[in-house]
Parts: C-alpha cells; structure tokens; sequence
C-alpha cells in the first residue's frame, strides 16, 4: 500500500504509459497518483505517475512532466502536516494472460486500427508503433490515444482492471469508431460526387450552348421553350403570372436541381389545360333535334332540354347579348339501367358540335379525385376536371358525370361536396384545382350528370341539378330501338351481315315482351346476341344458307321457353288477390298482394315489407274491419280469425305506402269473396278516413302495367296531372279510373256480387 500525492485530472484520462505535462508543483515527490475527476466525484481507479521533469514556466510558475506506470485503485485520502492531499493506493500493474488467449484478439484489434489510419490518412508512423507493442494491457490503452473516445470511455478503459476484458472493450471501441469513420466517408464521397457531376454538367452545358452559338442555332433553352409556350397559350393574365413566377425559379435553380422535375410537371399541366380553345357551338336547334332523333326513340323531355339550351344561345349569339356566367347547363338524367342515360351524353356533344369526355365517378371515395392532390405530395396529379378539359382539348364539353349516385366519402373527404362548386353556375366560373391552384372557368361546360336513384344524391348537391327523369321505354320504342340501334349492332357483332338475317316486328315484340321485362333495353340487346349467336352457329356450320328469316321457331330454340308471363288473371282468379304497381330501381313493376284467413288472432305480414308498408297494412285491415258493415262483412267472421296478408318475391325487400289500396283490396276481396277484376292494377297511398292519397313514379307504373297486359290502372286523383307524361301509345290503349276514396276502388276492383257466386 503506497501513500501519494493526488493531482485530480478535471474531465481528462491519463493512461499507464502516456506522458502528460501538468502546470502543477509536486513539491519532493518522485511520484503521484492522478485521478479522472467528473465535477465533485472522483474516479476509483487512478495512474501511479512518475516525474520526469520538472520545470518553471513564464511568470514563475512550476510544470512536471509526468509518465504514466501502471493503474492503482484509491482507499483512504487524507491532507499531511503541509496541507497536501494525499491518499492510500494499491498498486494493480497489468497482469497479462497468455499469448494463445489474447493473440487473435490482438490480431483483430490491428486490422481494425489499420482500416482507421487508412480512413484518417495515417502516413504509416503510428501503425509502426501500435505494431510494436507487444503487452495485451498496453495494446488496449491505445485506445485512449484517440480524439474521437470521449471522457466515460476513456475512465471505462482506465477503470477495467482485467487485461483480456480491457483488450475486448479496447476492440469494442475502436469497431464502433471505424463504423463511424465509414458512414462519414460514405456521406463525404456522396456529395463529392454530387458535386463534381453538377459541375460537369455546368461545364458541359455551358460548352454546348457555346457551340450552338458558333453553328448560329438557337440555345434551346428548356427555359426558353417553356416561356414562348406559356405566351402562345393564351392563358388568363393570374394563371400566366403563376406559370411565369414557378418558371423564374426554375431558371435560378437550375435543371440539376431535385425540385426542378417538379416544377416543369407543373408547368406541363398548366400548359395542357386549352386556356384559349373552345369548340364553335352548332347554335341550330332543328339540326340537334334531327341529331337527337337519329340516336335515340323517346326521351322527349332530354330532346326538348337540349333544343331549349341551343335556342336561347342561338339568341343570345344573333343579338350580341352578354354572355351570362349563370346561363350554364347541368343536365342530371336519373332513371333504371339500360335507358341510354350515358349514350345520349354523347348525342347532346354530336347535336351541339362539342368534344365529349367520361367521367365514372361510380365508387369514388377521394375528394382529391375532384379537385386534385396539393403540391407537397409526392407523386400529386390534377383533378379529374382538369383532366377532362385536357382530353377534351377545349374549354365547353360536355363533361358527362356518370353514376354520381354511387360516389362514397370516408376518411379521405366527400367527393360529392367538392362537386358542389363544379355543378354550380354561380361559382364554376372560378373553380380551383388544388394541384394547379389557379382559377379554372368551368361556366361554358356543359356538365350531364347520370343517376339510377335520387335518394342517394346528397340534397345539396341534388338542388344544384336540372332534373331530367328516365322512366322507362315503351313495347313500341323498345321494338324501334331494337330494330334501329340494338339489332344492327349486334349483327355486326356476330359476324353477320344485315342482309344475312332479317327478323320482322312480331317477332322483336315477341321477345321484348316474353323474354324482357325491364325499363331498359340491356337485357333486349343480350337476348337479341344470343339470338344471333345461334344464327351464327348454324351458317357457320352449313346447316343453312343466308338469307334467313327468325321466327317465334328460332327464339323458341335460341332463348329457351318464355321467361314472363301475363298471370293477372290467373293470380287474381280466386278472392284474396289484388294486383299493385310498385317502382324499383330497375323501373316499374306488378306487384301481387295476397290474403289469407284462418283460426287465431291478429295480422300476420311477409314478404320482406319495410315499415311504411306494414303500417299500410294494418291501416288496411282496421279500414276494413270499421267498414265491415257498408261492405257486405259479417263481423262475427272477423272475431276469432288470423289475417295473413303476404307480397309475393319474397326474397325482395319492399317497402313504401303506394301498395295501400291494394292492400285493402284484397283484404275486402278475401273477406267478401269477391275476386278482383284481373284486368286492373292500382296504386296509391290510403288513410284511415278512406282517403287515396297521390304516390310518385305513375309513369314507370304505367309502363309496367301495360307490359303485364293490365288494360285498366286505378290513379289517385292528385296524379291525374302526372298521365301527361306517359307516352300517347300507351294512354291510347289503357283506361284509367281517377278516384278520391276506397269506397270508389273497390267498386271499380272488385266483381260484382252475383258473378262471384257464378264464379
């Protein structure tokens, strides 16, 4: 046990073998202990130093140069009788382990060593001299030589008394240092190369337009070339001053510049839009009309629409009126499947002598489809409209918006709120895409938007809209559009040629009534493809020759057996039955009510009925029932007696009050045993009193009536209005009874008393 001088180190490590020069006066003392000092604590393990030289410096003052020998733990610390501190200390020189345990750890702490010297640009001298040392203990405390090892290690080095361990934290620290040197290495190689390519590419250009000088060309300049398109694009004087602003940073960063690229995708959109193109309108509303009528049978209201929009610019253009940002047109056609609601966007473009664009908005939930992604994201586009106007190549087409019933929202916003400023003629004319953020005029588009129902179009944006509503086609306009559209298309199709196969009316009558029952004409034109697929088949296999003419034969053998059927009469053969008229979503259809009786007590419904329609029928029974006296019902029938009212299609959910007099119809049927007549249909709301209330969709009703055969159709009174809308042919072969109360329907439904006792 030594007693020395202490000299405390603040924030430093001296390790055995490593002289250090210290301002210090040790007085007679050949040797001292130095000890690492963090703040107030002291380590546990110090250096016994000897003294090597001693010194004066300038201004009197005394230095030592002192050599580490070996470590030494601290025990107690005192100050002597001359005020020095000096503490107890326990020698702990290196006790080295075999060569054979150390030599490969020694042999990878010089590979190590070597890579950083080679990283640091070491000239070979202080490799030659880690290589010389020989002890495991000195080898490891090289490490404290290093700049890089910060105070906790170098004390960590200095405190770890067992050689092999002090060799494998030595490794440990100098691995984690080289890893260190190569990632700095890496990073400085980078962007040298970086560098030294933009350089080169400077230089390269700067030779090029050099050249281009001399050969008395043009420079070029991709700059240069955005400027002359930005001044022939016609662009808005706002829109040229942001394309001019993002051009002048493009100029001062240059193209090597990662958010060039950037800037000139911008610069590509901007200058796609048609800012200053715009199709000459074909103002004359007997051409649109003849073009309308060429393409489609029917659909008077969207023909007269359009011939109603061409007349009044063709107005306004002959008598240089100013043009109106408000006068714009949004056009929503809704109505079944299969009505030529998308087909006849592309009419009104041929009719008006406009470009036609596309858009499916069925299924888009991303308000950024609309009004395009922000800049800052990576990979940002415009939105659809901005689109649209570029494939359009002018700035009034008809834009047509397909299936805007089906758009959804979640998380990512709701499409159908950004339409509200495209579909609005008050603020269209300063519609902003996010992506370009400069105003785009959508007023002089002519937007179509098309829907199968109403009651999912948000009613903000309904209000927005012109209505326009597809009801259906006809027996007679489904004949025409096979015979004009859908039969040579389909001819074609096949492989044939028109004057191979012909097929008389009869037998296109014979289909859309046996084969179709639809408001469209989808399922016609499938049918109308098997149809000639099979005629296709037989030419092809020279069973028989063109020319060929289909019969019912034919249809019989290509379709199969019919597939709907005029059943009123037999369904409503037998008391309890009474025919209804219901809309769906794929137009109008016949509905059968059945009742039934039996022991027991209460209303029993099925049939898949919403609430509205359960409501209907108890509000049908309890008519009854207060009216059972006035309708020929003994009462004490009633007591004791289940009701059974069912709806037919069960796995169909239905629901609405329209069915009500049909309810109570045949509930007085069953109840009076008196069948109702199997050529009518009815519809409307009934109340309590016995009031027929008015229901909507008459039109698609009446279709549906008419091709299930009914030649009668019970209305309420306050719909009479609505017959106006059904098609001439049809009101010309059909009887409709107006009635107020149910009294009136079940005089006009039901058989008379004594031909239901021959019955």
């Amino acid at each position: 046990m030594n007693r020395l001088r202490l000299i405390p180190l603040d924030d430093a490590v001296v390790l055995p073998g490593m002289p250090v020069t210290l301002p210090v006066d040790v007085g007679n003392d050949d040797r001292v202990l130095l000890v690492p000092r963090h703040e107030t604590t002291y380590a546990n393990v110090g250096v016994v130093a000897e003294v090597s030289e001693r010194m004066r410096l300038a201004g009197r003052g005394l230095a030592v140069v002192l050599m580490g020998l070996h470590r030494a733990t601290l025990g107690r610390a005192s100050a002597d009788q001359d005020g020095v501190l000096r503490v107890d200390c326990e020698d702990h020189p290196d006790q080295s382990p075999p060569p054979s345990v150390t030599r490969e750890l020694e042999r990878e702490y010089f590979a190590v060593v070597d890579e950083i010297l080679e990283l640091r640009g070491d000239d070979g001298r202080i490799r030659a001299f880690v290589r010389s040392i020989t002890d495991a203990g000195a080898l490891a405390d090289t490490a404290g030589y290093s700049p890089d090892l910060d105070f906790d290690r170098k004390l960590k080095l200095l405190e770890t008394l067992d050689v092999l361990e002090r060799l494998k934290l030595a490794l440990q620290f100098q691995q984690e240092r080289l890893a260190e040197l190569q990632v700095r290495k890496r990073i400085r190689d980078d962007v040298e190369d970086g560098a030294q390519k933009q350089q080169r590419e400077y230089f390269l250009r700067r030779q090029m337009d050099a050249i281009r000088k001399e050969l008395g060309e043009s420079d070029g300049s991709i700059v240069d070339e955005y400027r002359e398109k930005i001044g022939a694009a016609g662009m808005p004087d706002a829109v040229r001053e942001q394309a001019e602003r993002e051009l002048d940073r493009l100029e001062r960063m240059g193209e090597s510049n990662a958010e060039s690229s950037m800037i000139r995708t911008y610069l590509d959109w901007l200058l796609a839009v048609p800012w200053a193109k715009r199709s000459e309108d074909h103002l004359d509303p007997v051409h649109a009309r003849g073009v309308l009528d060429a393409d489609h049978e029917g659909l008077e209201d969207v023909k007269r629409r359009i011939t109603e929009y061409l007349a009044v610019r063709k107005l306004r253009t002959d008598r240089g009126m100013a043009d109106n940002r408000r006068s714009g047109v949004i056009l929503t056609l809704i109505g079944p499947p299969g009505t030529g609601k998308t087909s006849i966007g592309e009419s009104i473009a041929r009719a008006t002598g406009r470009q036609f664009v596309r858009m499916s908005l069925g299924g888009v939930r991303d308000e950024a489809e609309i009004r395009g992604h922000r800049r800052t994201y990576i990979g940002a586009l415009p939105g659809r409209l901005v689109r649209a106007l570029r494939d359009a190549g002018t700035m009034n087409p008809v834009i047509m918006l397909d299936e805007v019933d089906k758009i959804g929202a979640d998380w990512r916003g709701d499409p159908s709120a950004a339409l509200l400023e495209v579909l609005d003629p008050a603020q269209n004319h300063a519609f902003r895409d996010h992506y370009l953020d400069v105003e785009l005029d959508l007023s002089h588009v002519l937007f179509v938007a098309t829907a199968n129902v109403a009651e999912t179009i948000p009613a903000a944006l309904f209000d927005r809209m012109e209505v326009i509503r597809f009801d259906g086609y006809t027996t007679e306009e489904k004949v025409a559009i096979a015979r004009g559209h859908l039969w040579p298309r389909q001819v074609e199709r096949n492989g044939l040629r028109l004057e191979e196969v012909t097929v008389p009316d009869d037998v296109l009558r014979l289909i859309v009534t046996d084969y179709t029952r639809e408001a469209g004409v989808r399922q016609l034109e499938r049918e109308l493809g098997t149809l000639l697929r099979k005629t296709a088949t037989t030419i092809a296999s020279a069973a028989q020759t063109p020319p060929l003419t289909i019969d019912a034969a034919a249809v019989k053998d290509a379709l199969g057996r019919p597939k709907f059927f005029h059943e009123a009469a037999v369904r409503t053969a037998v008391p309890g039955v009474a025919t209804g008229l219901a809309v769906t979503g794929v137009g109008g259809d016949v509905l059968f009510v059945e009742a039934a009786s039996m022991p027991g007590k209460g209303l029993l419904l099925t049939g898949q009925l919403g609430d509205v329609m359960k409501e209907s029928a108890r509000i049908a029974l309890t008519y009854v029932k207060s009216h059972a006296a006035e309708l020929g019902i003994d009462e004490r029938e009633l007591e004791g007696r289940e009701l059974h009212v069912h709806v037919p299609a069960g796995a169909t959910p239905k629901d609405g009050p329209s069915a009500g007099i049909t309810m109570v119809t045949a509930i007085a049927s069953l109840l009076t045993g008196r069948p109702v007549k199997s050529t009518i249909g009815m519809t409307g709301e009934v109340t309590l009193q016995g009031r027929v209330l008015p229901i909507g969709g008459l039109k698609q009703k009446v279709l549906a009536a008419h091709a299930a055969g009914l030649s009668e159709v019970i209305v309420p009174e306050r719909n009479e209005p609505d017959l106006d809308d059904v098609p001439s042919d049809v009101r010309d072969h059909m009887r409709f009874h107006i009635v107020e109360s149910v009294d009136q329907v079940l005089r006009l439904a039901l058989e008379a008393p004594d031909l239901a006792m021959v019955a």
